[in-house]
């Protein structure tokens, strides 16, 4: 025998349970009017005058009230076509001394009659109605989803004397929650108890969106079987009112001491939002009037309670809005995404129930809240390191679990919704601490396998005492309507982003081009002016006085030179256009000599430990490989530490030239990295002793390697930072 799990109960076919309620009876009928399906207490409850199986409706059967039923039977067939159109029709007929509720439904191409027996003392149909106005009247006047749930316990219990009215609302998790409750004084509180989501399986939910009422008047009581021709097949009930219950759940709710009960679902959206659950301790049947009207009060408090929860989503989203606005307009305003989001990081935070929020872009770096800048730093290394795209989320909801390693998470941070809005990894990240919850369960929420009365099966709890659960590790889950915030704050930063970029782009262009245009001219005067000073004939203190000032104004207007070169490259780089070579046959090792005569003369404190070969012929642009060994020796002689030698080695590994300059220094941050060979990124080590360079010589130098068909990349080798330009000597279509 296979053995019996969760899974065993989600199939069980409690839509077609072959039987039903004693307190009533039913006949199936086909479209011909004939007795397709038969419960086999029909003729003692409804008398001899009922059609037996196989029979066809005659004016003779049920006591001449055959017209009656025949009228609803054809009203239904003609109405109710398809199986989410349900028609259900009701009337009320005497048969055998006994009053009846007649309920007819359509199922699968039969008509179903269900003859439920009206139990006594329930005639004043008209007191009860106006009891159930004045309670609809009510609840549409309540201000709070809360207050709403609370008034309906107490409406429901005062019209149908149940001992007990509990307002359940489902959870994310679909596991359950008493939030409100209306008992007698003898019973045990429920509110505030937690029901795993296994106590309702599939089926049975989706029967509870099908038929919003049911129930079950003794749980006590045998149920009577449906006996059907050889040839019908099974008869779905999903829509009966006398369905037959679950043996599971019998048991289950005879562990809870309950007699009868009646559940009414509160559908919002098409999904089961919540039920309000009656409990009775002896059997208790509820007529159908009765229900029915029941079954339109929860319509009208799940229209209030849809109302209520609109309300406040409406005016959520609009606060939301006015932050995105807000927000924004600082993007689009501000020197950096950074300093937008942190003059409104209080905002912010209260937006989304967040405890901290960091935002990242490039190597800027703004942290609020109880949060260290080393914990920031390593949750935005984690977070980049997680396969997230640009316009993507990451929800995160048990971070010590998935990140043990960070301190961060050691230290209670468990809730994380990170937001990149572009593809060089920046970043908004809300976080939030654990959240230590103490979860009073009816009992302990695993289901235990056992031997029931029908063998080998899932029997449900057998005890309901409050069963404490501490949580921890974990935080309040991320809702829908902070997700759809999170996806509308990531779609603006992402726009912005863009339109600040293109902005930016546009000046750079127009800036390097007033660099490139007007500087050149005045500089060359310059530099002209200066050689003639240099070269000033003569002795005596004026004479050396100017030619120092010849060598000064010469070296500044070279380096002015270089730099609008560089400037020049990188806007050609920007605007998507490739540096213009000029191939031809070089020898990089005497080129590479020279570059390091010239550093040695100007830089006479410069310590070069150097490996180059006599002659290394290549096929390359000379003046642009000499910008690259000049733009990586230069970033050495800047960044390694004081009086360190820098290591310039030149070598031919088959086909392919090396070049790699070391610098004794630290490693490069790894939170630099990303950023490292981008152009006109902001110094940020605070040991640079090149604060007036622009950060585009690695950019440089490695398009005009990439031009070459190489690469040029960082390592780090303890205690060397390591630039490495690797490309071919001669490119395949070089010949």
């Amino acid at each position: 025998m296979p053995p019996v799990t969760l899974e065993n109960c989600d199939r069980e076919p409690i839509h077609v349970p072959g039987a039903i309620q004693p307190h009533g009876a039913l006949l199936a009928f086909d479209a011909g009017l004939r007795v397709r399906h038969l419960s086999a207490n029909a003729a003692e409850l409804l008398g001899p005058s009922a059609p037996a199986l196989g029979e066809a409706l005659a004016d003779a059967h049920f006591e001449g009230c055959a017209h009656e039923v025949r009228a609803l039977l054809d009203e239904v067939a003609a109405m109710a076509v398809t199986a989410s159109d349900v028609l259900v029709q009701s009337g009320e007929v005497r048969l055998n001394g006994r009053l009846f509720d007649l309920v007819v439904h359509r199922s699968a191409g039969l008509v179903v009659a269900e003859f439920e027996q009206r139990p006594a003392g329930h005639g004043d149909v008209a007191a009860f109605a106006l009891r159930a106005h004045r309670a609809m009247d009510r609840l549409k006047r309540q201000p709070q989803v809360d207050a709403l749930l609370a008034l309906a316990t107490r409406v429901m219990r005062e019209l149908t004397g149940f001992d007990r009215v509990m307002a359940y609302r489902f959870r994310e998790d679909d596991s359950g929650e008493v939030v409100a409750e209306d008992r007698h004084e003898a019973l045990e509180p429920f509110a505030g108890r937690r029901y795993p989501a296994s106590d309702i399986p599939a089926q049975a939910r989706r029967l509870y969106l099908l038929n919003t009422l049911r129930l079950i008047a003794d749980v006590h009581a045998a149920p009577v079987a449906v006996d059907g021709e050889a040839d019908a097949g099974a008869l779905d009930m999903s829509h009966g009112v006398l369905r037959s219950v679950s043996p599971i759940h019998i048991e289950y709710l005879r562990n809870m001491g309950v007699g009868a009960s009646m559940s009414i679902s509160i559908v919002i959206g098409g999904r089961l939002w919540g039920m309000l659950a009656c409990h009775h301790r002896t059997a208790r049947r509820v007529p159908y009037s009765v229900r029915m009207a029941c079954d339109v009060l929860a319509q009208v408090l799940a229209a209030n309670v849809q109302t209520l929860l609109a309300r406040e989503q409406a005016e959520w989203a609009q606060a939301g809005a006015q932050l995105r606005a807000r927000l924004v307009e600082g993007v689009l305003h501000a020197d950096s995404t950074v300093g937008a989001v942190a003059a409104l990081a209080d905002p912010m935070v209260r937006a989304f129930g967040a405890d901290a929020l960091l935002v990242a872009e490039e190597a800027r770096l703004f942290a609020h809240g109880a949060l260290s800048h080393a914990q920031a730093q390593a949750i935005v290394q984690w977070v980049r390191a997680q396969p997230l795209k640009g316009g993507e989320l990451l929800e995160v909801q048990d971070l010590p679990q998935r990140a043990p390693g960070l301190d961060a998470a050691r230290a209670g941070w468990c809730g994380l919704l990170a937001l990149r809005f572009d593809e060089a990894g920046a970043l908004l990240v809300l976080l939030r601490r654990e959240q230590v919850e103490t979860i009073r369960w009816g009992g302990k929420p695993e289901k235990e396998y056992t031997v029931g009365p029908l063998g080998p099966r899932l029997t449900p709890r057998g005890s309901f005492a409050v069963w404490l659960e501490e949580v921890r590790g974990t935080s309040q889950p991320w809702t829908a309507h902070e997700h759809e915030l999170a996806r509308q704050v990531l779609a603006d930063l992402s726009r912005a982003n863009a339109v600040q970029l293109a902005e930016l782009n546009r000046a750079r262009t127009q800036l390097l081009a007033m660099l490139g245009h007007d500087l050149r001219d005045p500089l060359q005067s310059i530099a002209m002016a200066a050689k003639v000073l240099e070269r000033s004939e003569g002795e005596g203190p004026r004479s050396a006085t100017g030619a120092r000032l010849g060598q000064r104004i010469q070296s500044s207007s070279s380096r002015m030179a270089r730099l609008i070169g560089q400037v020049l490259d990188a806007s050609r780089l920007q605007t998507g256009m490739s540096l213009q070579l000029q191939m031809a046959e070089v020898d990089l090792a005497g080129l590479l000599e020279d570059l390091l005569d010239e550093a040695r003369t100007a830089h006479p404190g410069l310590n070069l430990i150097t490996e180059v070969p006599a002659s290394l012929r290549a096929h390359a642009d000379a003046d642009r490989i000499a910008q690259l060994f000049a733009n990586l020796i230069s970033n050495a002689r800047h960044h390694g530490e004081p009086g360190e030698p820098v290591i310039v080695q030149l070598t031919l590994h088959g086909d392919e030239v090396n070049f790699d300059v070391s610098n004794s220094a630290p490693p490069i941050p790894d939170e630099l990295l990303p950023h490292l060979f981008s152009a006109f990124k902001r110094q940020t080590q605070a040991h640079s002793r090149n604060r007036s360079g622009l950060g585009l010589g690695l950019h440089i130098a490695r398009a005009i390697a990439q031009s070459h068909g190489g690469t040029l990349d960082y390592t780090y080798a303890d205690p060397y930072v390591v630039f490495s330009a690797r490309f071919p000597a001669r490119r395949a279509d070089q010949g």
